[in-house]
């Protein structure tokens, strides 16, 4: 099962779940308020997390953290939750199929971030594809 040990197996468990999470909360957030839905979700998220965590071995003593990684993993954790949010209200308010698309351009922030901050390089391929994922985007969601 070598599949299991690779990035591209996680990332595609990953967009077909993101995809699960946009039906499932714009069906579930109909008669709440998308703040509240938000909450719901992220203690079943903690709940489930936890259960891994144990379950498979990993927890970890968090004094063992160090500074810099509790500073960075606070400011993840709070840029998700904003994200959450804004991501629960626009469902409420819009279609998912054209909200989806555009919280998806974090894809094209995300390579423009890795460039900038990290030193990550992109091939010319690699631009065209951020930038047929923007265009992508944009034609979902105003179409």
């Amino acid at each position: 099962m070598k599949y299991v040990d690779s990035w591209q197996f996680w990332a595609f468990l990953s967009a077909g779940f993101a995809a699960l999470t946009a039906i499932f909360a714009k069906i579930g957030i109909e008669n709440v308020n998308s703040d509240f839905a938000t909450f719901i979700r992220t203690i079943i998220i903690l709940l489930a997390a936890g259960v891994i965590v144990v379950a498979s071995g990993h927890w970890q003593a968090p004094a063992s953290l160090s500074a810099r990684t509790w500073m960075f993993l606070v400011m993840s954790g709070l840029a998700t939750g904003l994200s959450w949010i804004c991501y629960f209200r626009a469902l409420k308010l819009g279609q998912a199929s054209q909200v989806a698309p555009i919280d998806k351009l974090s894809v094209v922030m995300v390579a423009i971030i890795a460039v900038a901050f990290l030193g990550e390089r992109l091939s010319a391929g690699a631009w065209a594809g951020v930038a047929m994922i923007a265009g992508g985007a944009v034609l979902v969601a105003v179409s």
